[in-house]
């Protein structure tokens, strides 16, 4: 890995070579959920990092190399690129690479916000699983790449666009993250492209070859997500395209999505939308159409 584009004020001392910028988000930024609180790149053999504990998470991504890393008090468990290592606020870490390999190659974005939970619950951060193997790091040294170039130049923006680079941080990472399960992608994708049948959970795991805690597994790790909540997601987002898009009849659109109650198509879709389907068709549709007063039925 090269610090060629962050040479504007590294740091070079024998026998690594490091660049970092450290941020100072407000209060209104911190309104957007999440901010970064900075990004580095450091190459090489590295000085070992605490023991110490953070108040903030760090993402730290190593590219090249082997290593070693505690965490939560635990014993050191070996670390080989590419990996992710979570710093998980108020637990104690320590982590370094091998001397005899030449050290490692790392990047890091330390970020700190209320939206860490959600994705958390959603299983992009993995507090429980502090080492994570990854596929590759491309994506993710795009993203950091980014991060990095807009700390390099400042201004008026920066503080926003760091924020988004840490949800693309976080989404990339899912993206490249080396499952060990051997129920991977193809479970989801079959998922999607059965979401719509009017069949039971049980029954999708059984087209799928696989049992329900099985499914229930994969669905979980993939989304952080119950299987029932993944499909109607995808229910109510095609249910949406139609009643955007086409003329047909809430009932008829009900059936397509896997319901064949419209009424309780319509309760559902009320319940998780914030309003009925007829109401949503005559927001969404480019034509102007009559809502009668008052609640509204499917």
């Amino acid at each position: 890995m090269s610090t060629t584009p962050y040479s504007d004020a590294p740091h070079h001392g024998p026998p690594y070579g490091s660049w970092m910028r450290y941020l100072s988000p407000t209060a209104n930024h911190r309104r957007l959920g999440l901010v970064c609180l900075g990004v580095g790149v450091q190459e090489g053999a590295l000085p070992v990092v605490g023991p110490r504990v953070l108040d903030h998470h760090v993402a730290v991504v190593v590219s090249r190399g082997r290593g070693w890393f505690g965490h939560g008090g635990r014993p050191p468990q070996p670390v080989t690129a590419p990996a992710l290592l979570w710093l998980i606020p108020g637990v104690e870490h320590h982590y370094g690479p091998d001397p005899g390999d030449g050290g490692w190659d790392e990047c890091f974005v330390d970020f700190a916000g209320r939206g860490v939970q959600a994705y958390t619950d959603l299983g992009y951060v993995t507090p429980d699983r502090p080492i994570v193997p990854l596929s590759g790091t491309a994506g993710v040294r795009h993203v950091v790449d980014g991060i990095a170039r807009a700390a390099r130049q400042g201004g008026p923006l920066l503080e926003v666009e760091a924020a988004a680079g840490v949800h693309a941080l976080l989404v990339a990472l899912r993206h490249t993250r080396a499952e060990v399960s051997r129920h991977g992608d193809a479970v989801m994708d079959t998922l999607a492209r059965d979401a719509l049948l009017p069949i039971s959970v049980a029954q999708h795991a059984a087209r799928l070859g696989i049992t329900l805690p099985e499914l229930r597994g994969a669905v979980r790790r993939g989304t952080g997500e119950g299987v029932k909540e993944y499909l109607l997601g995808i229910r109510l987002s095609r249910a949406k395209e139609l009643l955007a898009r086409t003329d047909l009849p809430v009932a008829g659109i009900a059936r397509r999505v896997g319901y064949e109650d419209p009424a309780y198509f319509s309760r559902l879709f009320s319940r998780r939308v914030g309003m009925a389907p007829v109401r949503f068709r005559a927001q969404q549709s480019p034509r102007p159409r009559q809502v009668p007063p008052g609640p509204q039925g499917g």
